[in-house]
């Protein structure tokens, strides 16, 4: 399929032979806990696909990243739902790096480190809401001589068991009483943070989505990212720009699945001429308005605007891809069902995209305010 083949020869030039071995993986081996596929994404350099290059990244554009995520949704949902993850944390954080002044010296050797490291960042983030300088946190942070003391959890956290950096968000109490918003950089071998199994379905398993606990885990404070008096936007402008590219990210991720069920069925000519172009014509409308939205981000998509469109895109795939998803179901047709269930799975994991937040409930409200012309504030 031909928006699938241009996909791949966008992940093949950022990551060469990283499909290849992929696909070499038995579907279910891919998906399952404890899954090879979080490694190989690190060997094949994924972890520098949006870092800018004067950091040793590769410093993709947003839709160059787009099409990589679509790539990797069609072969592994597991994969492309935890580096979704790390690539959005990345273009939050390095959006700060590359602007003078905005990260310490200490917080910009850090982020010099990750390429070469080929360290992955999990996220502690309570993404999914815009508006504020980072959503109300589940860890709060507690002053002590030269830094802070984080206690709380994040479940589920993704790429719990491979990360080597945990971002969180954290709420900083002092002796006012009204907590601070920040964002701590913690090691993920720092004393007191420990990993426990979470997540309970067979369905993006691979993912390593379990609970990250932290139990008065010191970080220094050169490892905190406040606003400021300096610069009190600097949190707010990482939140909303965060929070365009995760639903870009994650949507084109579960895309690629679709995208992949599609071609199996123009493959095999299963279903009549009609039906297989209407579902490939389904399909196409889908990846447009992704792309889309990718080609309207700019390097610092924190306004309104983008964040409005990126919803709209978000929920008018998340309703495509399951009648997609099922219609390619059947035309595989009884036999493909029973010989494996590697299709099966694909489409069935393809819902998760409706629980990623903001749930579509949550977004009505806001998003009709912004078509009528008001402000667009995420509750």
């Amino acid at each position: 399929m031909r928006s699938l083949d241009l996909a791949r020869s966008v992940c093949e030039r950022f990551h060469p032979g990283l499909l290849k071995e992929l696909d070499q993986i038995p579907y279910t081996d891919r998906e399952r806990p404890g899954s090879p596929v979080i490694d190989l994404f690190r060997i094949h350099g994924g972890v520098g696909l949006l870092i800018p290059e004067e950091y040793g990244g590769h410093g993709a554009d947003a839709l160059d990243a787009l099409r990589v995520q679509l790539a990797l949704g069609a072969v592994s949902p597991s994969l492309v739902a935890a580096v979704s993850m790390h690539h959005f944390t990345v273009a939050m954080l390095y959006s700060l790096a590359v602007k003078a002044g905005r990260l310490t010296d200490e917080q910009t050797a850090l982020l010099r480190r990750i390429v070469p490291d080929q360290q992955v960042m999990a996220s502690g983030w309570a993404e999914g809401r815009t508006a504020q300088n980072i959503l109300k946190p589940a860890v709060t942070a507690r002053p002590v001589r030269d830094g802070f003391l984080l206690t709380g959890a994040k479940k589920p956290c993704s790429l719990s068991r491979s990360m080597s950096l945990l971002t969180a968000s954290v709420a900083i109490h002092g002796d006012d009483g009204e907590p601070e918003l920040a964002l701590a950089l913690v090691p993920a071998d720092a004393p007191g943070l420990t990993v426990h199994p979470y997540w309970g379905n067979d369905l993006l398993a691979g993912a390593e989505s379990d609970e990250v606990r932290l139990e008065d885990v010191f970080v220094p404070a050169g490892m905190v990212v406040r606003a400021g008096a300096d610069d009190p936007h600097r949190l707010d402008d990482l939140q909303s720009a965060g929070f365009v590219w995760f639903e870009m990210l994650i949507s084109a991720g579960y895309a690629g699945g679709a995208l992949a069920l599609v071609e199996q069925v123009l493959e095999r000519e299963r279903g009549s001429v009609a039906e297989r172009a209407s579902l490939a014509v389904d399909m196409e409308a889908a990846v447009a308005l992704l792309e889309g939205v990718a080609r309207a981000t700019g390097p610092e998509p924190g306004d309104e605007e983008s964040v409005a469109r990126v919803l709209v895109a978000r929920y008018a795939v998340q309703n495509a891809l399951p009648d997609i998803a099922s219609r390619a179901l059947e035309l595989l047709g009884g036999l493909d069902f029973i010989s494996g269930s590697g299709p099966a799975q694909a489409a069935a994991a393809l819902r998760a995209l409706a629980f990623h937040p903001p749930s579509r409930a949550a977004a009505a409200e806001p998003l009709l305010r912004w078509f009528d012309g008001g402000e667009l504030v995420l509750a």
